[in-house]
Formats: C-alpha cells, sequence, structure tokens
C-alpha cells in the first residue's frame, strides 16, 4: 500500500525523497523492522491474553526431561508470526505483484489449516487434531493453486538471454605490439518463456525442463510440476512440522533459510547478478526478498518468546505456516532442487521418523519384537534422551542450519 503511495507521490507532487519508496533495499529493511515490533510488542499481549482464557498445550507425557513443566503453556502462537508477515508485506510490498500475491494466499491459507488443526486440539480437546488426511489434502491444494499459477499466469516467465562477444587487443603505444587480448560477454536481448522448469544446482545456464518427462507436451509438463509443487510443499511443511518439538528450534532453523531463499530471490531477478552468477532470470522475483524480510522478521521476534523456556508454542498454526512458506518461496525462484541442502535440518528429521517407523515394523515382523535406531524419534527427541539440554540441541541446530544455509550459497559458483 505505502509502495503504490510513494510511486503516486513521486509521479505527481514535487515532495523530496518519495522515490526512495520504490527501493527494495529499503522497503526490506522497513519490512523485516516492523515485523519484528510486531511480533514483540504484539506477541505480549497475545501470549497474556491465551493465558487468560486458558489456551495451552496439552503435553503427552514421553518420558522426557522437563517435559510436563511445559503443561499448560500458551500454543497457537503462529498467529504472531502470520501477523508479522502480512502487515508488513501489505504495506511495503508491491501487491500488484504476482509472487508477492501467490505467497500471501500461500500464507493465509497454510496459517487456515494449521489454525484449524490446533483450534480442534484445543477447544474441541481431541489431541490428534485434524486428521491428517485432511491436512494433507490442503497441502495438496496449496500445490494445485501454486503450480496451476505459475502455469497460466502470463506475469511468471522466465527470460532467456542473448549475448554477444568481443575482443578486444591491447598494444603498446611506443612499440604497436600486442600486449594483451581479452574477450567479453554482453547481454543484447532477453526472450521471455514460459517453462516448467527448475534450476539444477551445480551447473552453469542448466535448467531441468520437465518436458523432457512429457514429450515436450506441454500440458503434460505443466501437470507433472504441478505434481512436484504438490511433492515439494507437503514434504517441506511435514518436515517443520516434525522439527517443531523443543523450544525455539523450528523457529532457529528456519532464519538461515529464510534470508538466503530472500537473497537467492534477489539475484534471481537482477538481471546484471544473475547473469554473472549463471543462474536463471527470472524477471520481477526480486520483489521476493520484502517478503522474506518480514517472514526473518517474524521469526527472529517470534523467537523472543519461544526460546527457552518458551513463553508460547507456535502449534500447527505456525509450524505448517513455515515449512509451506518456504516450500512455496523455493517453487518461486525456481530452486527447489536446493531444499535438500537449504532444509537438511527438515530432511533429517522427517527422515528420522520414517527410518525409525520403519525399523520398529520390520524387526517387528522378523523377530516378534519391535527395535529402534534411535532413543526417541524425531532425532531432536533422542538427543534429548541421551540427557543433552534443549538449549544445546537447539544451538547446535541452528549451528548446522547456518552451516547448510552457508553451502547453498556456495553452490552459485561451483559451477
Amino acid at each position: 500500500m505505502l509502495y503504490w503511495l510513494f510511486s503516486y507521490l513521486n509521479e505527481h507532487t514535487d515532495l523530496p525523497g518519495m522515490r526512495i519508496g520504490e527501493y527494495i533495499s529499503f522497503r526490506s529493511a522497513a519490512a523485516i523492522i516492523l515485523s519484528l515490533l510486531i511480533a514483540i510488542v504484539f506477541g505480549k499481549h497475545v501470549i497474556k491474553f491465551l493465558r487468560r482464557r486458558q489456551i495451552g498445550e496439552d503435553i503427552r507425557d514421553l518420558g522426557l526431561e522437563g517435559q510436563l513443566q511445559k503443561r499448560g503453556t500458551p500454543t497457537m502462537g503462529g498467529l504472531i508470526i502470520i501477523l508479522a508477515i502480512v502487515l508488513p508485506v501489505l504495506l511495503f510490498s508491491d501487491l500488484g505483484n504476482i509472487y508477492t500475491q501467490l505467497m500471501l494466499i500461500s500464507t493465509l491459507w497454510l496459517g487456515f489449516i494449521g489454525g484449524l488443526d490446533d483450534y480442534i486440539k484445543v477447544f474441541r480437546h481431541k489431541k490428534e487434531g485434524l486428521k491428517g488426511k485432511f491436512k494433507v489434502v490442503g497441502q495438496v491444494g496449496l500445490g494445485i493453486i501454486v503450480g496451476t499459477t505459475m502455469w497460466l499466469s502470463e506475469d511468471i516467465v522466465i527470460r532467456e538471454k542473448s549475448f554477444e562477444t568481443y575482443t578486444y587487443t591491447i598494444t603498446d603505444n611506443k612499440t604497436g605490439e600486442v600486449v594483451d587480448n581479452y574477450t567479453e560477454r554482453r547481454i543484447i536481448s532477453t526472450t521471455p518463456k514460459k517453462a516448467p522448469c527448475t534450476s539444477i544446482p551445480f551447473f552453469k545456464d542448466t535448467e531441468l525442463d520437465y518436458g523432457i518427462f512429457t514429450g515436450d507436451h506441454d500440458a503434460l509438463a505443466w501437470l507433472l510440476y504441478i505434481v512436484v509443487a504438490i511433492f515439494v510443499i507437503t514434504a517441506v511443511s511435514n518436515g517443520a512440522n516434525l522439527t517443531d518439538g523443543i523450544d525455539g528450534l523450528l523457529t532457529g532453523v528456519s532464519v538461515p533459510i529464510v534470508l538466503v531463499l530472500g537473497i537467492l530471490a534477489y539475484l534471481s531477478g537482477h538481471i546484471i547478478y544473475s547473469d554473472y552468477l549463471n543462474i536463471m532470470y527470472i524477471p520481477n522475483s526480486g520483489e521476493l526478498i520484502v517478503f522474506a524480510a518480514a517472514f526473518a522478521g517474524a521469526l527472529i521476534g517470534f523467537l523472543w518468546y519461544n526460546s527457552f523456556p518458551a513463553q508460547i508454542f507456535m502449534g500447527d498454526t505456525g509450524s505448517l505456516t513455515i515449512g509451506g512458506l518456504i516450500a512455496v518461496f523455493a517453487l518461486c525462484i525456481r530452486k527447489e532442487l536446493l531444499l535438500p541442502l537449504l532444509c537438511g535440518v527438515f530432511l533429517v528429521e522427517a527422515l528420522s521418523v520414517m527410518v525409525q517407523v520403519g525399523y520398529f515394523k520390520y524387526t517387528k515382523r522378523k523377530y516378534g519384537e519391535g527395535r529402534r535406531i534411535l532413543l526417541m524419534s524425531p532425532i531432536h527427541h533422542h538427543y534429548q534422551k541421551k540427557g543433552l539440554f534443549e538449549t544445546k540441541i537447539m544451538m547446535r541446530f541452528f549451528i548446522v542450519s547456518l552451516l547448510l544455509a552457508a553451502l547453498t550459497l556456495v553452490t552459485l559458483k561451483i559451477q
């Protein structure tokens, strides 16, 4: 909204400084500051309200140290995260940008699914919450929305760059001898391309076009892309949900992920930087950095209350939203193949549960008694069982997430 106001004032008045509202850097900085303030200031009042209404978490006894002391801690704190994302984006982002619209729709969609799950747990006193199949239906629905929008929207394209190479010869002014030769590649034009494709890490100017799996049949290729979008959203969303098991864990490990996605969005949306780094040029995707800034600010602000000992839990309202937004963001900038590396913590958490359950069922069939690989899954509970404090586990996972984020950025030059 303020973006349009600044643009209008810049075009129709002589007021100084109005152009600043059009700069992504200014709007991103404003978004992260405002989201931080909303999460910290508004969060305090939300916690007081939830405590008065006795809207607290019903903790199951899993035999973990200090676990039962958390019983009654306010939940549904994901509402704080959602509010701290949506308001700054509405104020400082270009609402006419298709990527911004897609991210806002995804935020509200996922927030509704997670909120419904928490509502059933808290107010209907059903520990299982929303049935798993209904969660999956909601995630599949979002995947269809995202994939179809990427297919049908005329504003979502990539641009293929055309180059000309110029060769220069440097000669000595006195002798006339050739001193050096060098070549320079210049972009002379860009051509819009509508294709269901993604970037392949570690390879420069290389794209995976889903058409190669469908015989270049355009409609089938886009349908395959929608299936991929559904899988990515469901996998990352559920991985994030499993990671939300101890105070501050999901919030902490998600901050580096979101910041890296914001950087990738900015680079992909800039024709010069995308050319220099040999990555896909996606017009208008740079606007997503405003959303990423608000997202990161909301997570950091929520960590103010969610760090050990947590004064509030995010619930599925937050965890499903965080994971789903990361997935949709990656799909928008065609970087979904980087998610196994960037979201490695989510991947390991999910794999630890699948391996644990699979091994238990296998050994029960074979030996008549189920056996376990880990002391408890997801893997962060395994370390709790080994006697590590929550703060140590959270910080170590955060450091791992930082490392994975750095490695993800390194892939820009390892190609």
